[in-house]
């Protein structure tokens, strides 16, 4: 496990990911691209994924905790790399990490109203995300004039974290999920969840011609933002990652590889 330093974090501190499972690997493959001088420490919480379909306050108080965590690790910015923790836990996260902190709601909603021309946009998420219609109010607070229809896809978190990304069954869920949109006036889906983009295949073939919006390259983008604006970017040096899971590291490392391509060597464990 990554060993806190002594003192402050700063420029060469790494940056803090985490997410509910293996989806955030999209969020940090994505800032990987974008910052390839910067340390990233992942954290999925794989013993207690998913988090869509609980509670408000269980997600603060898992949020919570991995704050904590990674807070002891030194780094010098987190990243909520969860639709449902940026919905429910943005604040409670940057109370206790007391450093820079990104969610994934704002930059994903900023990229849906740029790219929409007709302002019908639909979002699509785990049931806690979209029962908070953090997407909705955002969209709508950058452009008052649009239409918005949220549509709950719970079981999209699962076929993902078991790796059914191209199965039969999956096909059949997207488009039982999804086919009352084909011929409406929609112009835009944003896929509200990290894992979605990992069915974006499916998606596509469901919705053809639709922009699909996912928020991992919109956030990379505002983390380096913010860390320029905070002078806080790694200019010099060379970067590196480093990988912690609640549980069952073997899976998450096989996931890595085949839905992602990521050769993950080491996997540290951490239990709460």
């Amino acid at each position: 496990m990554p060993k806190a330093k002594a003192g402050k974090s700063g420029p060469a501190s790494p940056i803090g990911i985490f997410d509910s499972g293996i989806g955030g690997l999209t969020v940090f493959r994505e800032i990987r691209k974008k910052l390839p001088r910067e340390k990233l420490v992942y954290f999925g919480d794989t013993a207690r994924v998913p988090y869509g379909t609980k509670s408000k306050e269980t997600i603060i108080k898992f949020a919570g905790e991995i704050a904590l965590f990674l807070k002891s690790l030194k780094v010098k910015m987190i990243v909520i790399a969860c639709n449902t923790v940026s919905s429910f836990a943005l604040e409670e996260v940057k109370r206790i990490s007391g450093v820079p902190v990104a969610g994934v709601i704002e930059p994903g909603a900023g990229a849906a109203v740029e790219a929409s021309e007709n302002g019908k946009i639909i979002v699509i998420g785990t049931s806690a995300t979209i029962s908070s219609h953090s997407y909705k109010k955002t969209i709508k607070k950058a452009a008052p004039g649009s239409e918005v229809f949220e549509k709950a896809c719970p079981l999209f978190v699962p076929l993902v974290e078991e790796g059914w990304c191209s199965r039969h069954p999956s096909r059949l869920i997207v488009r039982e999920y999804l086919s009352g949109f084909k011929g409406k006036k929609y112009d835009t889906i944003i896929l509200g969840c990290t894992h979605y983009p990992l069915l974006k295949k499916l998606i596509r073939r469901e919705l053809p011609g639709l922009k699909i919006i996912d928020s991992a390259r919109a956030t990379a983008e505002e983390v380096a933002s913010m860390l320029s604006k905070t002078g806080m970017l790694n200019k010099k040096g060379k970067g590196g990652a480093a990988f912690i899971v609640s549980d069952a590291p073997g899976k998450f490392r096989k996931l890595g590889r085949e839905l992602l391509g990521l050769k993950i060597s080491k996997i540290d464990v951490k239990r709460f």
